[in-house]
């Protein structure tokens, strides 16, 4: 795996996006450095308005399925643990159903979200095995952010925290 970061190059724009500006090279839980690492990305697409907040999304999802085939092809390995694109877009489709902007929802959603993707119940896990490619890394991610903003938004709305 230390081979595949080798041939890994920063300056390239794909590279750099797919590592999430670098996050993913932690050395321990890059799945979480990246999803930490999407959070003030999120902070700045708050103050945007919901519609072009979730077409930043949406295109952040079409670009992380080139993107991520790509790195992942340059590495010569199939969804590497650097590659957290997928995270950042998986934490922004969560933080979409927090009620309030509170640390607090950031915080349940951030460990909704990570426990979904460590864990990949079904559906997650279907689509983490059965798919390949870009849409392959992204796919579940993608799933355990609607499955976590799901859940979020029924606590938030229904059974109101904070």
């Amino acid at each position: 795996m230390a081979a595949a970061k080798k041939r890994l190059n920063l300056r390239n724009p794909w590279h750099l996006l797919a590592t999430g500006f670098g996050s993913g090279l932690f050395p321990v839980g890059p799945g979480t450095a990246g999803s930490i690492a999407a959070i003030p990305f999120w902070i700045v697409m708050t103050y945007l308005p919901w519609q072009v907040y979730s077409m930043i999304v949406m295109f952040s999802i079409c670009i992380g399925v080139y993107l991520c085939r790509q790195t992942a092809r340059d590495m010569r390995v199939h969804d590497h643990g650097s590659i957290v694109w997928d995270e950042f877009v998986g934490m922004w489709i969560t933080l979409m159903a927090i009620p309030v902007n509170d640390w607090r929802w950031v915080l349940i959603g951030f460990i909704v979200f990570r426990v979904l993707d460590i864990w990949k119940p079904w559906p997650i896990r279907w689509f983490d095995r059965n798919v390949q490619g870009g849409m392959g890394i992204m796919i579940d991610d993608v799933v355990a952010g609607v499955l976590a903003a799901a859940i979020i938004y029924l606590v938030g709305h229904h059974w109101p925290l904070f």
